[in-house]
């Protein structure tokens, strides 16, 4: 069996699934808490080889790559029964990341909450997260948007999809 279908068949369940997924493994990254069944997502991206641009700091295609999954993986934790994936994605650097980064990703209980009634009653909901990546002194470094899809399970269109 491939490594892609044993990652898609058994899903980040553990904290250390996504430190072997080879793009991540390759990055570096470490996971540091994905508390209260990932309402609270913290991850550190180094700033090395692999993840530096040709001027020296943090290449933004290492911050999009990991942060895509994160409020699909959450959201799949979270509504086990349902089929979820990225919709759109959106990063707005507001300053140089110049030193390792720390992806912070809280769900919020209201747009749980929203998540839960949207399901109940349209059968699918579009929930909108907003998280960043931090610098080592705190600052905020990148403003990410993520949409995320959630749909039955057996929906059409569903190519890619994270079901834990």
């Amino acid at each position: 069996m491939r490594l892609s279908t044993l990652l898609r068949f058994y899903g980040a369940r553990k904290r250390r699934d996504l430190e072997w997924f080879p793009p991540y493994w390759l990055m570096g990254i470490k996971m540091l808490d994905t508390g209260d069944n990932w309402r609270r997502v913290r991850i550190c991206l180094p700033l090395r080889l692999c993840t530096r641009n040709m001027g020296g700091t943090m290449f933004g295609g290492s911050q999009a790559s990991l942060a895509d999954p994160i409020p699909a993986i959450a959201c799949a934790h979270l509504f086990p029964d349902w089929a979820v994936w990225t919709k759109d994605l959106r990063l707005r650097f507001l300053k140089t990341g110049n030193s390792d980064l720390e992806l912070r990703f809280d769900f919020d209980p209201a747009t749980e909450a929203g998540i839960a009634r949207d399901l109940a009653e349209k059968g699918r909901s579009d929930p909108q997260f907003e998280f960043g990546f931090y610098r080592q002194d705190g600052e905020l470094c990148t403003q990410v948007y993520n949409t995320v899809a959630i749909r039955p399970k057996g929906y059409k269109s569903q190519a890619g999809a994270y079901q834990p």
